[in-house]
């Protein structure tokens, strides 16, 4: 039975489909992000260097980035996709158009994006790059002005080079993790039925009508089987002659077991991820204040340092760790499958994981900052307005109390899902109930140890 267990929220809702089938509904949910993203740009450039007081610091990360990794991501998948303002200039002039479809092919000069490229490879160093300096990011407006105009001249120049979404498919360090991390949420756009797809001859999901554009993302539909690569544009819902394509509730994590699709760069990405979140919460809550000196740079060498041990954990420690529990888990069960193989399997059972230990840390984050926003919304470029009378709000931090209690939540159930997902792996690896949870248990023993660093940081 196609679909089982799922709930097309398409069909059950009948206004929500004919939101997304509206070709005006995208472009203005981009308008609105893009005028935001230019006053956060405007803000870093010509607005006051307090980073507590600028709106390009304050409400990019801090109140972006809380909305993004502890709201839209688990819930609801790649949903920031569908109105990120960074691919809408480009995308636009490739079309010619900004709402109605425009016959024609594509303005771009048409090259070939490399086929060695055709995976998150970029996506994991970008993450890995801006991450380096993510102290100083997040510290100074300007820097963090010229990092976001960055991504959206990146974009607008691969728009005129290649067809469709290079950008957000390969390039884009955040689109990365969230097509990561978007595997773990309850929502996935589907087809009803794959044999419509295959009996239909025309694919205008791809190829495109009078009602839409082929897919930008450069997706088929008809063998889509998980989040990762679908950038949710609807312009498949758009131009399906069959009504074929589905917006489905599903089991969170249903992507997770697809094992004909994993990969090595998704598997480090789960790494880069984990280790990242763990050094931000050293760095910026931890009690090392020589930690959070070396981070932001106040003398080269001790940055040095820093971005030589940044570097090492996320793409050495953690993976080489990771790699002795997978070969502990294949010796001690005397499974055939090469090591390789079974370092990619067990690695998305880190996944969420690593999910639960970034919306932990956001919350640690964002509730101690949080009270920024309501200033800078009266006076985003730090004049000295007061357009909405909270320009004086002082700083309060929120859920002191309750905060640890939060992040204890949040990474024990984090945790119990890793446990579960590396058992499941395990069976599908054609290992019996008791075979399988001894291989689960070297893993299973990795992510409690990381589970247990987390803790160590926010509980003291």
């Amino acid at each position: 039975m196609l679909n089982q267990g799922r709930i097309n929220l398409l069909e059950r809702v009948p206004l929500l489909k004919r939101t997304l089938k509206a070709r005006a509904f995208q472009p203005a949910m981009m308008l609105l992000t893009l005028a935001v993203f230019t006053l956060a740009i405007l803000a870093g450039l010509a607005g006051t260097p307090a980073g507590s007081r600028n709106f390009g610091i304050v409400f990019v990360w801090i109140v972006w980035w809380a909305l993004l990794i502890a709201v839209l991501v688990p819930f609801f998948g790649r949903l920031w996709c569908t109105v990120c303002p960074i691919p809408a200039p480009g995308e636009w002039l490739q079309r010619r158009a900004i709402v109605q479809r425009r016959p024609g092919k594509l303005r771009t000069r048409g090259l070939r994006w490399p086929r060695r490229l055709k995976n998150i490879w970029l996506q994991n160093f970008g993450f890995l790059g801006v991450a380096v300096f993510s102290t100083i990011i997040l510290t100074r407006p300007n820097v963090s002005a010229w990092i976001l105009l960055s991504f959206l001249l990146v974009g607008v120049t691969l728009s005129a080079l290649y067809k469709n979404r290079v950008f957000c498919r390969y390039v884009c360090p955040v689109g990365g993790f969230i097509g990561l991390y978007a595997m773990v949420a309850p929502v996935e756009l589907r087809v009803a039925d794959p044999d419509v797809c295959a009996a239909h001859k025309t694919k205008d999901c791809l190829t495109g009508n009078e009602f839409g554009y082929g897919c930008p993302w450069m997706v088929y539909p008809g063998s889509l089987q998980r989040n990762a690569a679908c950038g949710m544009c609807f312009e498949c819902l758009k131009t399906c002659p069959k009504d074929n394509i589905v917006l489905n509730l599903r089991s969170p994590g249903a992507d997770l077991m697809v094992a004909g699709e994993r990969r090595l760069d998704e598997a480090y990405k789960a790494f880069i991820m984990l280790g990242c979140a763990l050094l931000y919460s050293a760095v910026l809550l931890g009690p090392w204040g020589w930690l959070k000196d070396w981070a932001n740079m106040h003398t080269l060498p001790h940055w040095g340092l820093y971005a030589l041990g940044f570097i090492l954990l996320n793409l050495a420690l953690l993976p080489g760790a990771f790699g002795g529990a997978v070969w502990l888990a294949r010796r001690i069960t005397r499974q055939r499958q090469p090591l390789r193989r079974l370092f990619v399997d067990y690695a998305y059972a880190l996944i969420p994981l690593g999910l639960a230990a970034w919306i932990a840390f956001t919350l640690g984050f964002v509730l101690v900052n949080g009270s920024y926003a309501l200033v800078v919304l009266s006076d985003p470029l730090g004049w000295g307005w007061d357009l909405f009378g909270t320009a004086s709000t002082p700083w309060t931090p929120l859920g002191v109390t309750t905060l640890p209690f939060l992040q204890v939540g949040i990474l024990t159930t984090g945790l119990l899902f890793t446990v579960n997902t590396a058992y499941k792996i395990a069976r599908q690896n054609n290992l019996w109930h008791q075979s399988a949870l001894l291989a689960m248990l070297p893993v299973s023993g990795f992510a409690v140890l990381v589970t247990l660093g987390f803790l160590r940081l926010y509980l003291g």
